[in-house]
């Protein structure tokens, strides 16, 4: 691990100081005061040998990064190696936010900026190893770190952090911290001078760096030194030293103004008092079939965005997005041959075949099912270029591939003992790779691996080989029939909870990392879903929702009482849950908290699956009536408003023949 080359992110704390993120100045430059101080250092320079500079230090080097993580092993081994196995002075010994947001205001030798450590793992502020690092001056003894008055604990500095760092203001001033950090303001060429040593080193203070105050001590820029001339080891270690100490900056990628990056959010001025109608439209199945699986793979890259569903009679259904639709409420209740021109306004456009009534027999995955499984949203799952589905819960204890156009069964995979239970996908590479996570009664979970390519499961050895394929990893430690499962190939971790069991999180190689904790001792773990931050939440029994870490930290536990959730999703950048119920309530949540924020008029049956399409524009709810609906939702503008939950949409509407 190289810690001298980390990573590093903006301080966020200066959104408070908005005309700073405008101007998107250094660190060091953002105080008036000691911003005077480094320009009057780099136009007084005098030396023949050296290059001025504004800093004599860097903004990321090992020392520093070490010194934000010094609670945390193993970076606490590495700080006592470098440091003669000893802490440093408790004074100079990472203890508060704020006080080191001050330092970074005012010392004229402290530059840093923030690590991402900062904004994902606040394990860090906390000295869960009970390290004594002392008392400083004012005699206060050096413990958890002092967090700012806004955030209460750890994770809501973390997350706050984060927030800001995602914010529009921010991601809209992205392209200047890249110009200062990887473009043009980073450095230019103009002088040469001869070092100490006789190296030629270029002066690297182009016009661009020295208007924008970003020039440092000449170590830090790459190819400052040719190394191949210095013939004299000890002063080859000397410079190297040097290098460390003063930390590196990254390679210059660009060499002229990074263009900003498009807007997320619509400039419209109206958007904000834009308030569509709660529900979009209604699409009814002639089955009248539960819809127990729900799948919105509708991102614009996919060559056929479309949401597919499937029933508890093993039917399915291929409906074509239409993300260019209006909001208007609509129902499908009329004969099909009106129905042209109405779903063309629509989000989505009923199956042909199901409208047509022709070739139904290529909707249907089959009956060999054990009808001893309940067959629920975890029950399937379909691939990213919505081409396949992949479906448990079979009576010869396999799992299989069918195809979306005719039905076919490409795959039977066997690699359980037992009935296998439920399923689930990481998310995918430029290939369309991935991982297939199965869990079975046998109470093992297998990992898999998904070609995109082929369109299959390979076998991890012999991939390209047309062999039956072997799980590539079996993970154990449950007890009992795996319930609910939940794989990521970024994080490298898998989650699986097990009935009256434990939710238990292992790396993708299959070594368990936890156990998290149960919040009554003997609840079952029925649900769980994911943040992209790593934060999971799990619904045990009936409808008791809890919030936890990546690490396994239990945060929030929150009972909708009279409830049954029957699924619950994460919308894309994990601030909202939404879950819906056996009462019809599809409800908005707070993840950081599990507050409502927003419920949805009351459907007039159970609500069993969930999906949210790839823009964020619509939650499709999937009812035990067999009827799809789908809600207008803006997650950026979310209406903090409750809905009264006694108005009820009705679904009796007459279906389509």
């Amino acid at each position: 691990m190289n810690v001298s080359t980390n990573d590093v992110l903006r301080w966020s704390s200066s959104l408070e100081q908005a005309d700073n993120y405008a101007k998107y100045l250094p660190i060091g430059a953002l105080n008036p005061t000691r911003k005077s101080f480094f320009v009057e250092r780099y136009n007084n320079w005098e030396s023949d040998t050296i290059p001025a500079f504004h800093y004599s230090t860097h903004y990321s080097t090992a020392d520093f990064t070490l010194y934000w993580l010094i609670r945390l092993e193993p970076f606490t081994t590495y700080y006592l190696n470098l440091h003669e196995n000893k802490f440093d002075h408790a004074n100079r010994t990472f203890h508060s936010i704020p006080l080191s947001w001050q330092n970074c205001q005012r010392d004229s030798s402290d530059v840093k900026e923030l690590i991402p450590e900062l904004f994902s793992l606040p394990e860090m502020l906390n000295n869960c190893n009970n390290y004594n690092f002392g008392q400083n001056d004012d005699e206060l003894k050096i413990d958890n770190v002092i967090l700012p008055k806004w955030a209460q604990t750890p994770e809501d500095f973390i997350r706050i952090n984060r927030a800001a760092l995602k914010s529009e203001f921010v991601s809209s001033h992205l392209h200047q911290w890249i110009d200062l950090i990887f473009s043009y303001k980073q450095r230019g060429y103009s002088k040469i001078y001869c070092d100490v040593f006789c190296n030629f080193i270029f002066d690297f203070v182009g016009p661009e760096a020295i208007r924008a105050i970003n020039v440092f001590y000449y170590l830090t820029y790459e190819g400052a030194v040719n190394f191949d001339a210095i013939t004299n080891s000890t002063d080859r270690a000397t410079i190297e030293a040097q290098i460390k100490n003063f930390g590196q900056a990254p390679s210059q990628i660009l060499t002229e103004p990074h263009p900003p990056r498009n807007s997320a959010i619509p400039s419209n001025p109206t958007m904000h008092h834009v308030a569509p109608e709660d529900v979009s439209m209604i699409m009814k199945f002639s089955s009248n079939a539960p819809i127990i699986h729900v799948a919105a793979n509708t991102n614009s890259t996919i060559s056929t965005q479309v949401v597919i569903t499937i029933s508890n009679k093993h039917d399915f259904s291929i409906n074509k997005y239409n993300p260019n639709a209006g909001a208007s409420t609509s129902t499908y209740s009329e004969p099909p041959q009106t129905l042209t021109g109405q779903q063309a306004q629509l989000p989505l456009s009923m199956d042909s075949r199901l409208v047509l009534n022709t070739g139904l027999h290529r909707r249907h995955l089959g009956d060999n099912f054990d009808e001893c499984i309940q067959r629920r949203h975890q029950s399937f799952v379909v691939t990213a270029d919505n081409r396949f589905i992949i479906s448990t819960g079979y009576c010869d204890k396999s799992f299989r591939v069918q195809n979306t156009d005719m039905a076919r069964t490409t795959q039977v995979l066997y690699g359980h003992f037992d009935i296998v239970t439920c399923t689930c996908r990481s998310d995918i590479t430029i290939a369309g790779n991935c991982f297939i996570a199965t869990g079975s009664r046998d109470s093992t979970v297998c990992i898999w691996i998904w070609n995109g390519t082929k369109g299959a499961v390979v076998d991890k050895e012999y991939p390209n080989q047309e062999i039956n394929p072997s799980p590539a990893v079996i993970l154990t430690g449950h007890d009992t029939e795996i319930v609910c499962l939940w794989i990521s190939a970024e994080l490298g971790v898998v989650s699986s909870g097990s009935e009256h069991g434990l939710v238990l999180q292992h790396t993708l190689q299959g070594d368990i990392l936890r156990a998290f904790e149960n919040p009554c001792g003997i609840a079952s773990p029925r649900l769980l879903s994911p943040s992209t931050d790593g934060d999971i939440i799990v619904c045990y029994d009936r409808s008791k929702l809890c919030l936890y870490t990546l690490n396994g930290k239990l945060m929030r536990q929150a009972i909708f009482e009279e409830e049954t959730i029957q699924s619950l999703i994460l919308n894309a950048d994990g601030q909202y849950t939404v879950i819906g119920g056996d009462r019809g309530f599809v409800q908005i949540l707070r993840t950081h908290d599990l507050q409502p924020v927003y419920a949805y008029p009351q459907c007039d049956a159970s609500i069993r699956s969930l999906a949210i399409t790839h823009d964020q524009k619509y939650i499709i709810a999937g009812l035990s009536t067999g009827c799809l609906i789908v809600f207008n939702v803006n997650f950026n503008v979310l209406n903090q408003s409750r809905r009264d939950p006694t108005i009820t949409i009705a679904n009796s509407t007459k279906p389509i023949q």
